[in-house]
């Protein structure tokens, strides 16, 4: 007795803050196939991006770039290590916010930059750019000017 792809009741569960859930996978040999396999939870990317609201990265405008790499480069190491074990292009939406909080922190921080939010974000680009090693998911590849994993 055979059934429909999409008839089963249940499609995915959540565990260890992982979500296992039919996904696109690649074997060794290239060819695509359907694997269910696990990446970051909705929940575990919402309460990453609480944690970092509660860093209150933007009010810090008496820190440098520097300052703020060294207060929170072991949180975004440890995130990148757990959850960017499988499928970490679901982790970009998280790092994503964290660069947006960057951008509103130089634009609070530098009064030329303020009310510019594209002049803002061109800065931390230029900062990505200089010092690519700052930040750890900037190492990673996600990098506030549009960069993601080796592609320009």
């Amino acid at each position: 007795m055979t059934t429909d792809a999409g008839s089963y009741e249940h499609t995915s569960f959540d565990f260890l803050s992982y979500t296992f859930r039919p996904r696109l996978s690649k074997n060794r040999f290239g060819k695509h196939f359907v694997n269910f396999s696990p990446a970051v939870s909705n929940e575990a990317k919402t309460r990453m991006r609480r944690q970092m609201r509660r860093w209150r990265v933007v009010g810090r405008s008496d820190k440098t770039l520097t300052d703020l790499a060294l207060m929170f480069n072991r949180q975004l190491q440890g995130w990148s290590n757990y959850f960017g074990r499988f499928y970490k292009s679901m982790l970009y939406p998280v790092f994503r916010h964290f660069n947006d909080l960057l951008v509103m922190w130089a634009m609070r921080k530098y009064k030329r930059l303020r009310r510019h939010k594209g002049r803002a974000r061109r800065f931390i680009a230029d900062v990505s750019r200089r010092q690519p090693g700052l930040f750890a998911h900037w190492r990673w590849g996600l990098r506030p000017d549009g960069w993601a994993m080796g592609a320009r």
